[in-house]
């Protein structure tokens, strides 16, 4: 149907970008295609720009900002760009030139200004541009490669060249959260050079990763429309773990085939139209050199796993455990967490099901900039006692500027500018959904609130933030909203406050759920549950291919049970995806 991906014949330019849904395998395949063109004597950097970065659970190395030499892959090199180091380092140029030359008290307000999500942002972009403006880098490697964050934080990412250009063409009297704008008057070129290659063909090009699956399709096809219109036009689409044959006495392998199949019959009109390839579902995990290599060689299923046939399970829960154990303990907040791309969204939802069908009034929410709420209840009828939003940040963007401007008061011309011009900085947006956030957590005071986050490095961001926030509100409004005071001790709170990971019986989503958890404890919240989800495993399918993928995630399944987590559900791999209020709660019998 496709023709298989094969980097080395094609892939052209020297900057290539790797963007779509969480967990379509997006590193994965810029490893994939770094390692074959290293291979075919390019020399190549491999930069993760995610903050939710698993490059070094692929290669089996740690990585840092500078450049490393991938052992046994000559001429390839890696990176990863970790905003919040990258912030430290931006904290510290700006205020450290300054320190011993003014009061204490000036360099703490100077820190204060630099310590909120903004500054993350616009660190990790001075970053990002310099790889794409510096000459130098050009004209060292072959290749550049990126590989960039799920959909809504690459859409931002890749956006910040026009929005910060446009910002600083505009600013004109100094105001900004980041601090005075003279610190960032000599980044304007380096942000246009970066503008000028991300729209260039000849220098650039996106690919798109998606799953033979609707949701992965339809993001795919978003994030091509808005790149496009930011001048990313030379854009290719990569179809990742199409099952090439199956068993057709097995229920699950027919039903896997048929599914991929009816969606890549859906595929949207942009979509067909785009140079596509494809590559194989194959029976073992893309960590590892060999692997990459494997899975573009001309046999990619010759490469042999270790069967896992022997590891033996204790028995896991179920969801409806997961669900009996809130409604039990009356936990009044409920979020679902972990990489983008294992299931969050659905996860949340039939949570918010089940325990609305033992009685409780529940608010399921998200705080996902790929939200997909809507989806999963589209043209159903819920249960009164459950109440649904989304918090959009174009919404709660408007609404926080009105309510700044109205609570300043009586302004002459200058004043009013100066305030509306501050509040054109990125960091508004954070703000205002921080706010959001907090008033819906508020909730849990009268009804169950399920809350369906971002992808990991956004989610740890927003918590992590919180006293940022605190600041930053009382800078701009003059007052603290009680939600805000309240909200870190209710998070910290066990007994009304329950996390479950969510992830899936694999290599990459183990080790960054891992990841999460340590971050999150770090934070003073403990994770409750661990929910591992699509298990071919728990299918007890027979198919070749599938059942030699099954076997592999017991190795996954046994870590999470006896090293990571006090209490473990596992979710079998589901022939349909459960859409709608009945379906969901099917759903959470199982």
């Amino acid at each position: 149907m496709y023709i298989r991906y094969n980097p080395q014949r094609h892939v052209e330019t020297p900057y290539i970008f790797f963007t779509g849904k969480g967990g379509v395998g997006k590193t994965s395949v810029a490893c994939i295609t770094a390692v074959a063109l290293a291979d075919q004597g390019k020399k190549v950097l491999l930069v993760s720009t995610d903050p939710a970065s698993n490059l070094q659970d692929v290669f089996k190395i740690e990585l840092s900002r500078e450049p490393v030499e991938i052992p046994s892959v000559k001429n390839l090199f890696a990176s990863n760009i970790d905003p919040e180091e990258a912030a430290k380092a931006y904290r510290e140029k700006t205020v450290g030139p300054y320190r011993g030359k003014l009061p204490e008290s000036v360099i703490n307000q100077m820190e204060e200004q630099l310590s909120g999500a903004c500054t993350v942002e616009i660190a990790a972009f001075n970053e990002f541009s310099h790889l794409l403006a510096d000459n130098g880098i050009f004209s060292e490697y072959d290749h550049v490669i990126f590989d960039t964050a799920p959909t809504g934080h690459t859409l931002r990412l890749l956006s910040l060249p026009t929005a910060w250009s446009g910002y600083l063409e505009e600013a004109t009297h100094g105001a900004s959260c980041l601090g005075p704008l003279s610190g960032l008057g000599d980044k304007k070129d380096l942000y246009q050079k970066a503008v000028d290659s991300l729209s260039d063909g000849d220098k650039t090009t996106l690919i798109l990763v998606a799953r033979p699956e609707e949701s992965t399709l339809l993001e795919a096809n978003r994030a091509s429309r808005e790149l496009s219109e930011i001048g990313i036009k030379k854009q290719m689409l990569i179809i990742n773990g199409l099952l090439q044959s199956y068993d057709q006495n097995d229920e699950i392998a027919t039903a896997f085939y048929k599914g991929q199949q009816n969606s890549l019959a859906k595929i949207p009109e942009q979509l067909k139209k785009m140079v596509t390839y494809s590559l194989p579902f194959v029976p073992y995990s893309l960590t590892g050199i060999k692997r990459l290599r494997q899975i573009v060689s001309t046999d990619p299923f010759a490469f042999k796993e270790v069967s896992g046939e022997e590891t033996e399970l204790a028995p896991l829960s179920s969801l409806k455990d997961v669900i009996d154990d809130f409604s039990a303990n009356n936990t009044r907040v409920i979020f679902t967490m972990g990489k983008g791309g294992v299931g969050k969204t659905s996860i949340a939802a039939a949570i918010a099901v089940g325990l609305t069908e033992k009685g409780h009034r529940v608010h399921l929410t998200t705080t996902d900039p790929a939200a997909h709420l809507d989806y999963m209840f589209q043209n159903s009828a819920i249960n009164e006692k459950l109440s649904i939003s989304s918090i959009d940040p174009e919404k709660e963007v408007e609404n926080y500027k009105k309510e700044v401007i109205a609570k300043a008061g009586e302004l002459s011309d200058d004043e009013l500018a100066y305030l509306q011009e501050d509040l054109e900085s990125p960091c508004t947006e954070e703000i205002a959904v921080f706010r959001a956030f907090a008033e819906v957590v508020e909730r849990s005071e009268r009804e169950i609130v399920v809350i369906d986050t971002a992808p990991t490095g956004h989610t740890l961001l927003l918590l992590d933030s919180s006293e940022a926030y605190h600041k930053e509100m009382s800078r701009s409004t003059g007052e603290i909203p009680e939600s805000v005071k309240k909200l870190l001790p209710r998070l910290r709170n066990r007994e009304e406050t329950g996390v479950v990971i969510v992830t899936l019986p694999e290599a990459t989503p183990v080790f960054e759920a891992t990841r999460l958890q340590d971050d999150l404890k770090r934070a003073e919240i403990t994770p409750k549950w661990w929910v591992i989800n699509r298990s071919l495993y728990a299918t007890g399918t027979t198919d070749p291919v599938l059942k030699a993928r099954s076997a592999s995630e017991k190795e996954w399944i046994k870590k999470v049970q006896e090293e990571l987590a006090d209490h473990v559900a596992l979710i079998p791999w589901m022939k349909k995806v459960k859409i709608g209020y009945d379906q969901l709660k099917e759903f959470v019998q199982l």
